[in-house]
């Protein structure tokens, strides 16, 4: 039985197949179109879904979409009347798209696919639910859901048993943990949507001294997790910012402008918005367990990519182990509604084996070296290709010589991290590299910290963690005795300024507050990524490596050899690799110089 899952119509369109159960492709549209966060009906993605499960839309049993537009209808339609005549202008933009094209999607999907089989809709946080259950490696589970809004819910709790979800409680709009911290990422000059993980970045170069600020003007905190926003100060509803004149004035400070300079304020109200998440997400994590006794919790929305707060819940030891979706926003949710048919709907037997069911996260296309060596011939790109041995050994070598690395490896990752499947890496041990990577390669903000990969079983010898983190979705800290003790002169520096201070014998990978974002590489999921780690490890006793993923800002991570190449050029990187072919930035000089390739690429 072959069952497709969309989402659509929000940020971060994706589609996913799921045959008899197992999870055979998923990707985000984005990654086809080359629009960040692409919104729009996901054909290209649909398109590589069928086409790697080798069947056509007729062979389609059931088409699954991510939620429930019309009861979305309603919440937007109570929410303009119940404060009208404010909001007026967002009304009349808003309700022409749904009356003439979201509350249509049955019929739309059916149209857009030439599709007549049944179309089902599941809540969006059933959906969410769904995404991190069903793949996870519990028989059950205490589920916790945590997004912007979905219809009404903003949070969900709910518990997973074998084959069946069961819902707790919700959290309803206008109150939501990620509308909170999306407020609070407009009003920090980010954009929404998009730049909350900057916010989380920033937040350890703050001090936390606005969260009593917080929690007595902004929020109303239960014990349990549950609170209301005082929504005197945020113009969400009706307005057209998220924040309103009165939020600026509790903080004395205007509204960030984008791309301006960062200043400790900004800083402080980052860590302070940050240490109050963390808050919320203990508390509801501890409300969840004490409900259902569960010993097992899954994570999904948008919520849950704060790898930040997951670590704090992981470091409580609420419960004893944690399981979250690599996709954890939108994208994720088609995968979730295609589960949710086969298990919720369908009734079928749920098995699990201790891992999970997701491959990695490795679902997406993948380029055989026939199709590579076809492209570089064709464009006459200089290049050399390697066995697997030689391979890792060449790359180690330019790795420890300081070169930053494009690695274009197996089937590209599903969710917003980049896994070992399309990466830039370099060498953690290097000071110079994170100011390197983020300024000549990705063109980004300087304070952005950059993740380590390294072997699964090595982990707690770096870093304070002995569990699995294979979706870099949790954060602990550097080992004491790996890092490098401050200096009085050192200890006095605040802010920005901590940026330069190496933290620990890996201080590209270390944060200022000694924090990393991990990921756990595993032989059995990729296997050619950990031989590259371990191939690090015997030349350098280091078992890490900078792993960042391949785009540059403002831009969605790589998909094909050709966008790789592209990006490669564009930017400093060294060396890239394409399966098993290695090209040099130094043997690319004539291409640089042929005025026809340049138009041709549109590299000028």
């Amino acid at each position: 039985m072959n069952i497709l899952g969309i989402s659509a119509f929000y940020h971060d369109s994706a589609a996913c197949l799921v045959r008899d159960g197992e999870i055979i492709a998923a990707a985000q549209e984005e990654r086809f179109t080359r629009k960040k966060h692409d919104a729009s009906f996901p054909d290209n993605a649909i398109e590589f879904c069928l086409k790697t499960g080798g069947i056509q839309v007729s062979d389609l049993d059931y088409v699954g979409f991510y939620d429930k537009p019309f009861i979305k209808f309603e919440r937007i339609l109570e929410t303009y009347l119940g404060i009208a005549p404010k909001g007026l202008k967002q009304y009349l933009s808003a309700i022409p798209v749904w009356l003439k094209d979201k509350l249509w999607t049955r019929g739309n999907i059916r149209k857009n696919l030439g599709y007549d089989g049944p179309v089902i809709f599941s809540e969006h946080h059933e959906s969410h639910a769904a995404s991190a259950f069903f793949p996870s490696p519990f028989k059950e589970a205490a589920i916790l859901t945590m997004d912007g809004v979905g219809e009404w819910a903003t949070s969900s709790l709910a518990l997973g048993k074998n084959n069946k979800i069961e819902l707790l409680q919700e959290l309803h709009f206008p109150h939501s943990i990620g509308l909170l911290y999306s407020a609070f990422t407009y009003y920090l000059g980010f954009k929404v949507n998009s730049g909350e993980y900057k916010v989380m970045g920033l937040a350890p170069y703050g001090k936390p001294i606005y969260c009593n600020l917080i929690r007595d003007h902004l929020i109303d905190l239960k014990d349990d997790g549950s609170f209301r926003m005082n929504m005197e100060y945020f113009d969400f509803l009706g307005g057209m910012t998220m924040t309103n004149e009165k939020f600026a004035a509790i903080f004395d400070h205007p509204t960030r402008k984008s791309e301006s300079q960062l200043t400790q304020k900004e800083m402080d109200i980052a860590a302070s918005l940050q240490e109050v998440t963390e808050e919320i997400m203990v508390k509801m994590a501890r409300h969840i367990c004490q409900i259902t006794g569960m010993k097992n919790l899954c994570l999904a929305g948008g919520v849950a990519l704060n790898c930040v707060g997951n670590g704090k819940i992981l470091k409580e030891k609420i419960f004893e182990n944690i399981w979250i979706q690599p996709a954890a926003g939108d994208a994720g949710s088609a995968l979730g509604v295609a589960l949710c048919c086969w298990y919720q709907m369908l009734d079928n037997k749920r098995v699990t084996n201790g891992c999970d069911s997701m491959k990695g996260a490795y679902l997406g296309p993948h380029y055989k070296d026939s199709e590579i060596k076809n492209y570089l011939d064709t464009e006459n790109i200089p290049y050399r290709k390697l066995g697997e041995i030689e391979l890792s050994k060449t790359i180690v070598t330019d790795l420890k010589a300081g070169k930053v690395v494009g690695w274009f490896q197996g089937p590209m990752e599903f969710g917003p991290r980049a896994l070992g499947g399309r990466s830039i890496i370099g060498d953690p041990r290097n000071p110079k590299m994170q100011s390197i990577m983020n300024l000549k390669i990705k063109y980004r903000e300087s304070f952005r910290p950059f993740a380590p990969s390294v072997l699964a079983e090595k982990v707690n010898e770096w870093f304070e963690m002995d569990s699995k983190s294979p979706y870099m979705l949790l954060v602990a800290r550097v080992r004491e005795d790996k890092r490098i003790t401050m200096t009085e002169e050192q200890k006095k520096l605040f802010g920005i300024d901590l940026l330069n201070v190496p933290r620990s014998q890996i201080p590209a990978i270390t944060h200022v507050d000694y924090s990393a974002r991990i990921q756990t590489v595993h032989k059995d999921t990729n296997k050619r990524f950990y031989d590259l780690i371990s191939e690090f490890e015997k030349e350098t006793q280091c078992p890490v490596l900078i792993n960042t993923s391949f785009n540059v800002r403002g831009e969605p991570i790589v998909c094909t050899p050709e966008q790789a190449f592209l990006c490669f050029m564009r930017t400093e990187m060294d060396t890239l690799v394409l399966e098993n072919f290695v090209i040099d930035k130094k043997d690319q000089k004539l291409l640089i110089e042929d005025e026809n390739w340049k138009e041709e690429f549109e590299l000028d």
